[in-house]
């Protein structure tokens, strides 16, 4: 089984391209639009003066935009006819699918007029969605953010600039637009890109099944260049952001439906190429049907297995690029402790706090394909794990294959995955987020098996990221209002994968 190298660190030295400059990223970390902008004489298509907008956009303006979401009049704050005439949804949802050549999970969502489908890198943590534009954008609803105006105080702006080519989606007015920094989070490439406005339109949902297309006006993304898009699975164009942000698609989809609808969204990740699982949005039952019996359903909202925990905020921003004093748009938990065969390990418990500089503590992470640790974690979490998986089978250690240092004979399987010591996550008030071998381990043949968990190296920014493979048929609902996350553990408990949502 061949596997991506996906060893990444956050202190990484990637070359990020702005205008034809290339700067390592743990430069940009802290730094201001004002600081990255392009040379004047790289011959792009943006001019070279930037100006910083307004922070704070007229009080009239701000209320136009924000009840236009809502699709309600701006003078009286109601609805307008068409949207009386229209049912609210309380639920939205997405197929979320994984490419196995490069351990991504991608998505389509249909973008403009007429309508096209696009797909995307799902970035549980990314600050807005980003698209390519440089090619074959084309929509008559198709709107840029002018400089000064609600959308670009809304996406917080880094600045403004004017388009020097032919106008089109990307670069389209001679007048000044304000621009975002897309980010590439799987190279962590960053890159300037228009602030853009268009249709958007996902299927509603009861909780069981797909129903029909709602639509939203003037949802903001970013235009990026196809520079951008580089390390991704086969078609995509760009990446989904989910993240804690006025412009993130959940906080985005609740403004636009008004106060019926949460602003909370789920993700169940599937664990087998070729299948679809789903990314809810709003409030609605999770109801999947079982592996070997369609007819059985479950709704997951209701299991008494699901488990709670605080979600934090890092004060200091973890994007490649961002503004000083800006918040990381990441979901981070706290982890007080890790079991390996349900017993605690040593670790340097100041590394599971966030520190002034926002180092430490524990994030969640769709990009990342395996969980990183920092390289003291790491050693003890392998340290145990050898201990109590070695000592107590016929199993034994085998020749690693990259990225992985840790691989075994696994030759013993159970309905949870192959047979091997369980690990947990403990969060606050002694909540367990417990591992078993289905998302511990990674098949490289039908008897060998690797350790899913990489070292980070010793001074990562972030301690502890919990991988996308580690959240494989698990569902997490992430409820923005309440800085809450629910977890189900695997659904391999009640006999369910996330591929069995009926699409």
């Amino acid at each position: 089984m061949a596997l991506p190298n996906t060893t990444r660190s956050e202190e990484r030295s990637e070359r990020n391209e702005f205008f034809g400059q290339s700067m390592p990223a743990t430069t940009l970390r802290g730094k201001t639009a004002m600081d990255l902008r392009g040379n004047e004489n790289d011959g792009g298509e943006w001019g070279e003066r930037f100006v910083f907008p307004p922070r704070v956009p007229a009080m009239a303006e701000s209320i136009r935009f924000l009840t236009s979401l809502r699709n309600m009049d701006p003078k009286t704050g109601s609805e307008t006819d068409a949207q009386k005439s229209a049912s609210k949804p309380k639920a939205l949802l997405l197929p979320v699918s994984k490419d196995p050549s490069t351990v991504q999970y991608i998505t389509r969502l249909n973008f403009g007029t007429p309508s096209v489908p696009k797909t995307l890198v799902v970035d549980l943590g990314g600050r807005y969605t980003w698209i390519d534009c440089a090619k074959g954008y084309k929509s008559s609803t198709y709107k840029p953010g002018i400089c000064g105006s609600a959308p670009c105080s809304l996406a917080e702006s880094d600045g403004c600039n004017k388009c020097l080519s032919a106008p089109k989606p990307g670069c389209t007015t001679k007048n000044s637009t304000c621009v975002l920094n897309p980010e590439n989070t799987v190279t962590g490439h960053v890159d300037f890109g228009e602030l853009a406005m268009d249709k958007i339109s996902l299927q509603s949902t009861d909780g069981s099944k797909p129903g029909p297309l709602n639509s939203v006006s003037d949802f903001i993304f970013s235009c990026a260049t196809d520079m951008l898009v580089i390390d991704f699975a086969r078609g995509a164009k760009g990446m989904l952001g989910l993240g804690r942000n006025p412009v993130g698609l959940p906080t985005q989809l609740a403004s636009a439906f008004g106060g019926g609808f949460a602003r909370k969204f789920a993700i169940c990740l599937p664990s087998k190429p070729k299948t679809n699982g789903v990314i809810f949005f709003g409030d609605s039952p999770y109801i999947f049907h079982q592996i070997d019996n369609k007819s059985m359903t479950i709704d997951v909202s209701l299991l008494p297995r699901l488990a709670y925990t605080k979600l934090y905020i890092n004060p200091v921003s973890t994007a490649g690029a961002s503004r000083k004093g800006e918040q990381s748009t990441e979901y981070f938990v706290r982890v007080n402790s890790i079991l390996v065969d349900r017993k605690p390990i040593r670790i340097n418990s100041t590394l599971l706090s966030i520190n002034n500089k926002g180092f430490g503590g524990t994030k969640i992470s769709t990009v990342s394909p395996y969980t990183v640790l920092e390289s003291s974690i790491y050693n003890a979490v392998v340290k145990a794990f050898d201990e109590a998986f070695l000592a107590n089978s016929d199993e034994s250690r085998v020749k690693p294959v990259k990225p992985f240092k840790d691989c075994y004979t696994a030759t013993v399987r159970t309905p949870l995955g192959v047979a091997v010591p369980d690990l947990a996550f403990v969060f606050e008030n002694n909540v367990k987020w417990d591992i078993y071998g289905a998302n511990s381990m990674v098949e490289i043949s039908r008897d060998v098996h690797c350790l899913g968990f990489l070292d980070g190296g010793s001074n990562p920014m972030t301690s502890i990221v919990i991988g996308a493979h580690q959240l494989e048929d698990n569902l997490l609902q992430f409820d923005l209002a309440a800085s809450k996350l629910a977890f189900t553990e695997t659904l391999l408990w009640e006999g369910i994968e996330c591929s069995n949502f009926k699409f």
